[in-house]
């Protein structure tokens, strides 16, 4: 079996740069694997900041390049893809005031605000701040690889050291009957995260699947919070408890899109809170502070075009709570939740008439940085022994793998 330099486990865009990077200072023999079955349009936007921006210039200026295009391309579409026209289209346009993502509170009043033009951040850090799709992003990356060395539908299940021959083992299945990834969002955290090796090999056996295995010299894991390979080096360590994620005591409830809005309230909308801004954030704060303000609920609106409107509400819940909630339960919930909080009814009117189809919930998952012990010392001098408490990290690497990203 070839043996490759390096196995990368999760396509998303921490475990595509590695790979840029490892090409670009000449590791060629690389395979890049995803568990998912097709890469398709997931995810939500996200932004990247100077430092990240930054780190991607250093990786390989030419995937700089191609994510700014993609950026620019995804807020002015109507502009092609190449790069001078792109600049001409842009020189055309009348100046227009630099757009800012604005904190309010429920009177409307502005507590603090932050730029999202590009040219704002670079005066002030030395690099810009884009926003972007999170699948564009990924197909960006992915396309700067050859194709060949980015394959779907390996899932992850097993790695093992073989330091006899001098690699490490990575099995997987390619079966697309079988969900890419039921562990996600669990129902039910405790029972999956307690029996998700023992449901991995139950449904194997069910299935008849047949098991393939990848070696490599080094394995690098990028497969997230989620993180097999994570559960896999923890298991049956010291550092078990590091094995999976811990529930946050936070989560989102959004809609997406909302397009029939009587005008009436698309008004208020637009008039208290949005004015000249795009996206606001809106909470029950005069100021924001040091004090926990974060378990006050928050909701952040966003408008699409010229009668559409977005939300997410980020809430302090008990994870309980949001089992089996969809439609129009989570509807419900988001309201009940907004009224305990005083939000003002045009907020939770808006909520009320948002489409059960285009609910969505998603709990925050964590991973915890330290974990602490008890040790017992005694001194050479002193008879008695004294116990303290410590703290320690879990290890990130052992033998030829490696944790990054968020499986770390």
């Amino acid at each position: 079996m070839e043996i490759y330099d390096v196995v990368i486990v999760g396509a998303g865009p921490i475990g595509l740069a590695t790979a840029i990077g490892l090409r670009k200072r000449g590791i060629e023999n690389i395979l890049v694997i995803d568990q998912t079955r097709t890469f398709r349009q997931i995810g939500h936007g996200l932004d990247l900041l100077p430092n990240g921006l930054k780190a991607l210039k250093c990786l390989d200026p030419n995937a700089y390049s191609e994510v700014r295009k993609t950026s620019v391309r995804f807020f002015n579409p109507q502009q092609s893809n190449d790069d001078k026209t792109v600049k001409t289209t842009q020189s055309q346009k009348p100046p227009t005031k630099s757009p800012r993502w604005v904190y309010k509170n429920f009177q409307g009043q502005i507590i603090r605000s932050i730029p999202l033009g590009f040219d704002d951040w670079f005066k002030d850090y030395g690099e810009g701040r884009v926003s972007i799709p999170w699948y564009d992003l990924q197909t960006t990356l992915r396309h700067l690889l050859p194709q060949e060395q980015v394959q779907a539908n390996h899932r992850c299940i097993n790695v093992l050291d073989e330091a006899a021959n001098g690699c490490a083992r990575i099995d997987y299945v390619s079966d697309t009957s079988i969900e890419a990834n039921p562990y996600a969002h669990w129902a039910k955290e405790h029972k999956h995260n307690d029996t998700q090796f023992e449901s991995l090999n139950t449904v194997r056996q069910q299935l008849e699947i047949e098991t393939k295995s990848l070696r490599a010299k080094l394995i690098v894991a990028a497969d997230g919070i989620n993180s097999t390979i994570r559960r896999v080096l923890y298991k049956d360590s010291p550092y078990c408890d590091f094995a999976q994620p811990e529930y946050s005591g936070f989560a989102a409830i959004s809609c997406m899109e909302i397009a029939d809005i009587p005008s009436e309230l698309w008004t208020e909308l637009q008039e208290k809170f949005f004015q000249d801004s795009s996206i606001v954030t809106l909470s029950n704060d005069q100021i924001f502070s040091d004090q926990p303000w974060i378990e006050k609920p928050r909701l952040m609106l966003f408008r699409k075009g010229n009668s559409q409107v977005g939300y997410i509400i980020t809430l302090a819940l008990p994870l309980d709570s949001l089992q089996g909630q969809s439609g129009s339960s989570l509807i419900d919930l988001a309201v009940q939740e907004l009224e305990k909080a005083d939000f003002p009814h045009t907020l939770k009117q808006l909520v009320r008439i948002s489409p059960p189809a285009n609910m969505q919930q998603r709990p925050y998952y964590i991973h915890r940085a330290t974990i602490s012990d008890s040790i017992q010392i005694k001194s050479k001098t002193d008879i008695n022994t004294e116990e303290y408490l410590v703290k320690f990290q879990p290890f990130w690497s052992r033998g030829r793998v490696i944790l990054v990203g968020d499986a770390r």
